[in-house]
């Protein structure tokens, strides 16, 4: 029987009996003791085997998935199991999951009495785009003899997409936009001067702003008025992501571009919400998708649907390309988020060039990513002469990164250094500082 597997306590119990013949040979008193106990042996397993086997015992299986998992997220997966025997279980639950995990050593055990439900629940994380499969659930069974197995192989293939994070979407927008949260990360931008839209004149209570009072109003009503101002509406904001090998370096399992879009897909909520007008832009030794900045009610689900597609490309990136795709697809002053990674002061004198014929027609914020590990080992304590000169590198490295900073303010250039695990949260503050600042 293919579905019939011996437990480590029927070899115990076989390992008790052949010591009872060996040590029968010198003491002849034992051959029937030891010969009772095989009987008894063989006995049990038989009935163990015809309890396992037995068509009453059945069992009722499900497991349950979000529609969509989220990158670089822990998503919950659910395996429900219900005994509809009348027999005392136990089992051993070994889920096929998907390749992408490599994983082959998972498996849960619980006990399941007549008629009775439970619940596993387990969280995987996944690190790359794309459809992830799921097998069959194989329940390996036990009765209160345990001597065998009985293998209930349930088939349960499952297909769910590995979409952008809709997780870190959807918490990055509570953050944003709940002012009174005192979440870490999210800073309470203070603003300055008056450039926004008016909306309306209400009456001044204590913290409005006494530049802002209206004096006509005030005059008329016979108390304090102040006007009313809101962030300036419909403006476009584009997230382009560089696509080229800079971007495949990994960091905690996700690469650079991962990260990156899934930025974009919190930055293209956070302005929708704000309603400025959201696109994307991305490219490496060719264009890749474009989506012209709007904020029709299916933008957000037209970002997400190009996001899913995107794939590195071992090829160097075509900045001229993007300038020239740039001045074609966008028109009128924009907000720009590039996200690129630059390794050496060289890689960024060569393109700065184009960086700034970008930034006289938009508003352009480059970020870049520090490399953490270099940065970590750069502040170790050394010993040797060999970890003094590799530190020595490392703090060059670093350095060189924040040089690179100060070297693209010098041009006007709007700039983010970032560990790629901030990304989201450096990126929304700098979008809520350049709409303070009335700069878009």
């Amino acid at each position: 029987m293919k579905n019939l597997f011996l437990s480590n306590r029927f070899f115990y119990v076989l390992s008790g009996v052949i010591a009872l013949f060996v040590l029968s040979f010198p003491f002849g008193f034992l051959f029937p003791v030891a010969q009772t106990a095989l009987v008894l042996a063989l006995a049990a397993s038989i009935s163990d085997i015809y309890l396992l086997f037995n068509p009453a015992v059945q069992l009722k299986v499900r497991r349950y998935l979000p529609k969509v998992f989220s990158l670089g997220d822990d998503n919950r997966v659910q395996i429900v199991i219900e005994n509809l025997s009348s027999l005392n279980l136990s089992l051993v639950v070994i889920d096929e999951l998907p390749v992408q995990f490599q994983r082959r050593d998972f498996e849960a055990k619980l006990k399941l009495t007549p008629g009775n439900e439970k619940k596993i629940t387990y969280q995987l994380r996944p690190v790359a785009r794309g459809e992830y499969s799921f097998g069959d659930i194989n329940l390996f069974l036990s009765s209160f003899l345990g001597l065998v197995q009985r293998r209930y192989q349930h088939h349960y293939p499952m297909n769910v997409p590995v979409y952008p994070s809709i997780l870190q979407m959807k918490k990055f927008e509570l953050k944003a936009f709940n002012r009174t949260s005192h979440s870490h990360g999210i800073k309470k931008i203070r603003r300055l001067g008056h450039s926004y839209e008016f909306e309306q004149i209400k009456n001044y209570v204590q913290g409005d702003d006494f530049r802002s009072i209206n004096w006509k109003a005030s005059s008329r009503r016979g108390t304090f008025m102040v006007n009313q101002y809101q962030d300036e509406r419909a403006q476009q904001v584009y997230n382009i992501i560089d696509k080229g090998r800079a971007m495949k370096m990994p960091f905690n399992g996700l690469s650079l571009i991962d990260y990156a879009i899934n930025t974009t897909l919190v930055i293209s909520n956070v302005a929708l919400q704000k309603y400025d007008r959201a696109g994307l832009i991305s490219f490496s030794d060719k264009i890749g998708s474009t989506i012209k900045a709007e904020k029709k009610p299916h933008q957000l689900n037209k970002i997400l649907t190009a996001l899913y597609k995107e794939q590195e490309r071992n090829m160097e990136s075509n900045f001229e390309l993007l300038y020239y795709s740039s001045r074609k697809l966008i028109k009128g002053r924009s907000l720009l988020f590039l996200y690129t990674n630059f390794e050496s002061i060289y890689a960024m004198e060569r393109v700065m060039p184009i960086l700034r014929k970008i930034n006289n027609l938009h508003l352009l914020v480059v970020i870049f990513f520090e490399n953490t590990e270099v940065k970590d080992y750069a502040k170790l304590a050394v010993t040797t002469t060999e970890e003094i000169y590799l530190q020595t590198i490392a703090q060059k490295f670093v350095a060189e990164k924040v040089q690179m900073v100060q070297t693209l303010k010098q041009y006007g250039i709007q700039a983010i250094l970032t560990a790629p695990e901030e990304l989201s949260v450096n990126t929304i503050n700098k979008y809520l500082e350049l709409k303070s600042r009335g700069l878009i």
